[in-house]
């Protein structure tokens, strides 16, 4: 149980909201999910689940030169695919009548003006921490004066950034987000992605954010550790409306999610994309959750690793190893193995029948007979890794040699090489080797031992594919605090992108069907694939560092 828990069971027995519980996860369309989203998504559907309550879905579009109905459709499709169902979507411009009405109120209550400085000279004049904020000398402007001024804003009278409406609060406040805060801006050069050309003035966040959990029925207002310093001024705007003792919505922080070699800030991923750093947003080395699915990685495995990572209230940085431990720990048990050949030099087995091809059938996981099987041609002629053979062999190398070891291929026969063939540059193109027909594995003489076991493709079956071997895409453990230009922090090997030879099982493979290629890694099928060219994704390779550690 984490502490966030622990406060909703204490409200639960206290009857706090009638035992109602209600959350809500209020992403602003202006970019795609990433996995640090994904934190707050499992904290704001899971408390929801568990205490039978409800969270919605709440678009914050309050800024309309960011936003798009794009990036809305993205996050929807998103959260749906990580298995979370919301009760209802709503959108902050659900509440503009209201919120424009609770501003009107504010300046007839004397606790809002409009001020005509410019965003330097507001900045200026808010103080330091420790030293207080001078007032505008647009404060104490008259009541009428304000109310015709902000209804010129929203008649489009007024230039974009030449006004702002502030509420009036406390100028040597020790919480500067408490001197005079911003509550509309100007915004005329875009329309908004909903309202169109409505409205020319738009609430800001701080502004937006409570009144709407207020208007929406929020309970448990879940927000990330930088929203501490803001949940007095949450507080202090429903304070203004809302009768003492009634319903009112409360806040609760958590602890971000960082991951090294990773960058999570919304601004640079836009960077990426724009400047073609990456191959746009579900390029499988970002962080995003449609980059993520693309690379491979599962719903079930992303919410594994936020569970395994937790809630507190300290911020820290968790180690990319984890995340991709906790995918293979899932892949392994669901992943079909197939052999997959990426550096083939040709084996021909020369007491082999000529033109003959039989089915072996191999298990699709080893041991694990109830997730299926699969048929793999075998023949005269098979491709095998380069690696797997040595011209000249020693007693430490047990797969291939003209030593003459026994080695297995594996799910069918012992073979021994008997010798090869070499270009004119000294590479070998050709391999031979006999086999023991009594053999094969499955029957009563597939029972002997060999020290080695290599894997195989038949030639004329096999099918030519692409594999992107992904890595991580910084070359610096905590690129966010590296003082030099993020975008010279790029890891060079970040992608390299490969051909190699696959069974004829994958033949049908689909988009996101997930396969383990025997001692390669984990693969999942691009979506660039095509029925002419299949591409493989690596999600991640099979050694574990994290396990180790």
């Amino acid at each position: 149980m984490n502490f966030i828990e622990e406060i909703v069971e204490k409200d639960l027995q206290e009857g706090l909201n009638d035992g109602r519980i209600q959350t809500r996860f209020p992403p602003e369309p202006n970019g795609y999910l990433h996995i640090g989203h994904v934190k707050a998504i499992c904290m704001d559907f899971g408390i929801a689940e568990k205490y039978n309550g409800i969270c919605n879905l709440r678009f914050d579009d309050t800024n309309p030169v960011k936003e798009d109905v794009e990036y809305v459709d993205s996050i929807t499709n998103d959260i749906a695919w990580l298995g979370f169902r919301w009760g209802k979507i709503f959108y902050a411009s659900d509440y503009f009548d209201r919120l424009y009405d609770l501003a009107i109120r504010f300046i007839k209550e004397g606790k809002a003006y409009v001020d005509e400085q410019t965003a330097e000279e507001i900045a200026a004049q808010k103080g330091t921490p420790t030293q207080a904020g001078q007032n505008s000398p647009y404060r104490d402007r008259p009541i009428e004066e304000n109310l015709r001024l902000f209804q010129a804003m929203q008649n489009g009278e007024i230039e974009e950034g030449k006004m702002v409406l502030r509420a009036k609060i406390d100028m040597a406040n020790p919480n500067m987000h408490f001197r005079d805060p911003i509550i509309y801006r100007i915004i005329t050069s875009h329309p908004h992605h909903r309202t169109g050309k409505r409205w020319n003035v738009y609430p800001m966040y701080d502004f937006a954010h409570g009144q709407s959990d207020y208007f929406e029925g929020v309970t448990h207002s879940i927000c990330t550790l930088e929203f501490v310093v803001h949940r007095p001024l949450y507080d202090w705007f429903i304070d203004q409306f809302v009768p003492q003792g009634e319903y009112r919505p409360h806040q609760y922080e958590f602890n971000r999610l960082n991951i090294t070699y990773t960058v999570m800030s919304k601004r640079k991923m836009l960077q990426l994309v724009k400047e073609g750093l990456v191959a746009g947003w579900d390029d499988p080395r970002m962080p995003t959750v449609c980059g993520l699915r693309r690379r491979g990685y599962t719903a079930q495995a992303i919410r594994s690793f936020i569970d395994k990572i937790g809630y507190t209230k300290v911020e820290g940085m968790i180690d990319v190893g984890l995340l991709e431990h906790t995918v293979r720990e899932c892949l392994k048990e669901t992943a079909p193995r197939v052999c997959a050949i990426f550096d083939p030099v040709k084996l021909i087995i020369t007491n082999y029948p000529e033109g003959q091809i039989e089915n072996i059938t191999a298990e699709n996981i080893d041991g694990k007979p109830e997730v299926g099987t699969r048929q793999m041609p075998f023949g005269k002629e098979l491709w095998i890794e380069r690696e797997d053979f040595r011209q000249e062999g020693d007693k430490n190398f047990y797969r291939l040699s003209p030593m003459g070891r026994e080695v297995r291929l594996k799910n069918a026969y012992i073979i021994q090489a008997t010798g090869c063939e070499q270009d004119a540059e000294g590479n070998i193109t050709t391999v031979y080797a006999t086999y023991d027909p009594t053999s094969k594995s499955g029957t009563e003489g597939g029972n002997r031992k060999t020290k080695a076991t290599i894997n195989w493709v038949e030639c004329t079956t096999a099918i030519d594919a692409q594999a992107r071997l992904y890595d991580r895409l910084f070359a610096v453990e905590n690129p966010s605090a590296d003082e030099r230009d993020f975008r010279e922090l790029l890891n060079p090997d970040s992608l390299k992108v490969t051909t190699c030879k696959v069974e004829s099982a994958l033949s049908n493979a689909k988009m996101q069907d997930h396969f383990q290629f025997l001692k390669q890694g984990y693969f999942v099928v691009d979506d660039d694939s095509t029925k002419e060219q299949l591409i493989f994704n690596r999600t991640a390779s099979l050694k574990d560092n994290w396990l180790k550690k």
